[in-house]
């Protein structure tokens, strides 16, 4: 495995378990402790050889978090991370549908190139679809930061969310299996 795929693992393993070990650090650690958490994965963020603006924009807002975290020992920073990942998703989806091809498009059209216009608007409709999931899953997100217990903010954002996404990302699957059949 290279170097880039291992960063990516690892990226992967950190940002799942990042709830769950924010909430069992809760009364074992001082928050500048899991701010280390949050410092490791701007750092295989950096690591894993993207140089893509989304890859920077992630891994500078842990840094950021990471360091307001560790110097105010807050928890509060610790607990935003996931906020902004919706918000970088938010911005990343949505500039796509100002700028065409969206991002579901460039998806899509990695297994198909020649994609047929229909297809071309779906793609348009499910960009928008993951646009309004990002709002309300950083608003919630935010939420819980902000008022919810810490086992709530970990019960959302370590396993509500995923749920919300692998629904998201089911139901888009029927759909499209759907349009497909439709247009063949």
């Amino acid at each position: 495995m290279k170097c880039g795929g291992i960063a990516a693992l690892l990226l992967g393993a950190l940002t799942l378990v990042y709830p769950v070990a924010v909430y069992l650090s809760l009364d074992r650690f001082e928050p500048r402790w899991l701010a280390l958490l949050l410092l490791a994965i701007a750092l295989a963020r950096l690591g894993g050889g993207r140089r893509d603006p989304l890859a920077w924009a992630t891994a500078a807002t842990a840094l950021a978090l990471a360091l307001l975290s560790g110097w105010f020992n807050a928890w509060l920073p610790v607990k935003l991370y996931p906020v902004a990942v919706n918000a970088l998703l938010l911005v990343l989806f949505g500039l796509s549908l100002r700028h065409p091809p969206s991002f579901v498009e460039r998806l899509a059209r990695l297994q198909e190139p020649q994609l047929p216009a229909h297809a071309v608007a779906y793609t348009r409709r499910v960009t928008q679809v993951w646009c309004g999931f990002f709002v309300l899953n950083g608003g919630i997100a935010l939420w819980t930061a902000l008022y919810a217990s810490h086992a709530a903010w970990a019960l959302y954002n370590g396993l509500l969310a995923y749920l919300l996404m692998g629904a998201l990302f089911a139901g888009e699957w029927w759909v499209r299996q759907r349009v497909r059949a439709r247009h063949a």
